[in-house]
């Protein structure tokens, strides 16, 4: 079976996300988010390379690629796959600078 591996940064991210959701949308779709989270990194756990890939200046982040949460296209997964899974990175926000969070060389 494959394995989640999510970085202190990526729990981070995803509590500060259902904060925000059941302050601001309610407690059930902050609890629904947190699911469909859960489903997408199962997916990408599963298919690791289905995420589009991405250019980074930092070589430990070369790999990474980003995936959009089920049902919540505006949470993007930040992810690394690995031999037997994925390392979730970050799950941020479509509309904050993760260009700038991560790095991303734009042209």
């Amino acid at each position: 079976m494959s394995k989640i591996y999510p970085r202190a940064s990526a729990r981070r991210d995803l509590v500060e996300h259902f904060v925000y959701l059941a302050e601001n949308a309610g407690l059930d779709t902050a609890e629904r988010f947190l699911a469909n989270a859960e489903v997408s990194f199962n997916v990408l756990a599963g298919k690791p390379m289905i995420g589009a890939p991405l250019t980074l200046e930092n070589p430990l982040l070369a790999d990474l690629r980003k995936w959009a949460v089920k049902d919540f296209e505006n949470y993007l997964i930040f992810y690394l796959p690995c031999p037997d899974g994925v390392s979730i990175v970050r799950v941020l926000h479509g509309a904050r600078d993760w260009w700038g969070l991560l790095g991303i060389e734009i042209e």
